[in-house]
């Protein structure tokens, strides 16, 4: 199996500071994290004045209205291209969320190499055009989604010039080598019992896609159990402390958390193999000691057939197997045997 690809979400957790963005980056990368990823948005283009947090922002922030919120986290172009130079020179890939045409651009100017579409912009055709439009890979998360809504979006990236573009059986054989889905649970942090992980495996069957899960439970099990699951990218958030004010500490790992996820990840990856069913290299040497031979049970002088009464199974498994038993008896012995001595 290929190496899935782990991106460490920061999101807005650098609480509108620069500096913290660039900790951020020094985690991932120390953490053995493939990317970092950041959101990439203009305040006043994303929320109205009338636009209310989330009950899980307002409980960490204070604030009421999404745009306050949004202007105290949004980063500036300067920004952005340290955090890009910073993520070059630690050598793990810098990804941000664009939320607006504008900032699809930024980031294409800064030379990203896939797009993430958030789950909240899934039903916007503006944005998924302007993704589309620099045909580079995508991911695209699915939370609060059902299928006739991805079928929706699939449907505008795979004909983004049509103005009501419609989904087909084909729809996906065009964009198998540029999309993947990340099934998602849009709450912070989301309940177990609302994470319904075989919904990733669902949306791989019905779309034929590569699929992903964004991740925003509490701890690690669950994204160690999407890979198991065929998981082919995991996004989980992080933060420098958990206890810092902001909308999504509350729900992300710590450093030593970051570190341990990917540490299980990797563990997972490799353990999951080729799924063909053969004794491995390390299981060799263990044939011998683990599994039985034809041996003699009593004295066995030459020209005496083998029989129940003079030839057992017992360890080690150098000799004759013992699933050959039938072929054995009634054989005639060619030489002398001692008791416990391998039948050749």
């Amino acid at each position: 199996m290929s190496q899935v690809l782990i991106i460490a979400e920061a999101g807005v957790n650098h609480n509108g500071s620069v500096g913290r963005a660039l900790e951020l980056v020094d985690v991932a990368a120390d953490a053995g994290a493939d990317a970092v990823k950041f959101q990439t948005f203009r305040a006043d283009e994303l929320a109205s004045k009338t636009a209310h947090t989330a009950r899980y922002q307002a409980s960490r922030t204070g604030e009421a209205e999404q745009l306050a919120m949004l202007q105290s986290l949004e980063l500036d172009e300067a920004a952005h291209a340290r955090i890009s130079e910073r993520c070059a020179k630690r050598g793990i890939e810098f990804m941000s969320t664009a939320f607006d045409p504008a900032s699809v651009l930024l980031l294409e100017r800064l030379g990203v190499r896939r797009f993430k579409i958030p789950s909240g912009e899934i039903t916007n055709p503006l944005l998924l055009r302007a993704i589309r439009a620099c045909d580079k890979p995508m991911i695209l998360s699915t939370g609060m989604c059902n299928l006739a809504d991805i079928e929706w979006a699939l449907a505008v990236l795979a004909h983004p010039n049509e103005k009501k573009p419609r989904y087909s059986p084909t729809t996906c054989s065009t964009l198998n080598t540029r999309v993947t889905l990340l099934h998602c649970t849009t709450e912070y942090p989301a309940p177990m019992e609302d994470v319904n992980l075989r919904a990733m495996c669902t949306m791989r069957a019905a779309f034929e896609l590569p699929v992903g899960y964004s991740d925003h439970t509490l701890g690690l099990s669950v994204p160690t159990a999407a890979v198991a699951l065929g998981a082919t990218v995991i996004e989980k958030h992080f933060t420098l402390d958990r206890s810092l004010a902001g909308p999504d500490h509350q729900a992300s790992l710590e450093p030593r958390e970051l570190e341990a996820m990917v540490r299980a990840i990797r563990d997972v990856t490799r353990a999951l193999g080729s799924g063909i069913k053969a004794p491995t290299a390390s299981e060799f040497p263990n044939v011998a000691v683990a599994r039985r031979s034809i041996v003699a049970c009593r004295s066995i002088r030459s020209g005496e057939r083998f029989s129940a009464e003079n030839v057992t199974v017992k360890r080690p498994g150098s000799g004759i197997s013992a699933a050959r038993w039938d072929d054995v008896i009634g054989d005639t012995a060619k030489r002398d045997y001692e008791a416990d001595e391998l039948i050749d």
